[in-house]
């Protein structure tokens, strides 16, 4: 907490000294990504509190934050057929879990290609896939790229999946899977959430 009250007092002082606006707007913005980060990590092994919350408002604010972040040769589009669908939500628990599938949809692309995220209701299940032009994954591969370690990076330690997938299954309650993947064409993850009782 202590360096982020620092970078705040900063944040303050720019703005008094007249810093141009929008530089001081992104780097707000990055100050509350990272009291966001404080506040996953806090949640991670305690229990988290689930909301009633509609899930494309949830996705689409994880995607606002992402997209001025993400290579430019990535075009990412958003489509949703649940307009008002409420799902039980721990808002930065499963923001992470997008953040980790945009990632890895654009390393898969090599920062270039097309995203497209879709959230949906099928069968009353409240739903999220994405979906990228990347390298695609073998069938044979489907449930290992949630074990902890697969990567196919040079760097990391191929933790964002299997983090992903304990968030939504431990926290959430829900199911996270490939949906569909062809090598050489991309590959489409799913996120299926228990619909909210209220």
């Amino acid at each position: 907490g202590t360096p982020l009250s620092s970078l705040m007092a900063w944040s303050s002082l720019l703005e008094a000294q007249g810093v141009d606006n929008s530089m001081l707007i992104e780097l707000n913005k990055d100050i509350d990504r990272l009291n966001t980060i404080t506040d996953r990590f806090s949640k991670i092994g305690s229990v988290a509190e689930l909301h009633a919350l509609e899930l494309d408002d949830v996705v689409k604010n994880a995607f606002d934050y992402l997209q001025s972040r993400v290579s430019t040769r990535v075009s990412i589009s958003m489509s949703s057929e649940a307009e008002g669908m409420q799902a039980l939500i721990n808002v930065p628990l499963f923001g992470w879990v997008i953040e980790n599938l945009v990632k890895n949809a654009v390393d898969a692309m090599d920062g270039e290609g097309k995203l497209h995220v879709r959230v949906f209701n099928e069968n009353g299940t409240p739903c999220v896939e994405i979906t990228d032009t990347g390298k695609g994954i073998p069938k044979n591969k489907w449930k290992t790229v949630f074990q902890p370690g697969f990567t196919t990076k040079k760097r990391g330690w191929g933790l964002g999946l299997s983090l992903a997938k304990r968030i939504v299954e431990s926290y959430h309650n829900g199911k996270i899977f490939v949906k569909e993947s062809t090598i050489g064409e991309g590959t489409t993850f799913r996120i299926q959430l228990p619909k909210s009782k209220t």
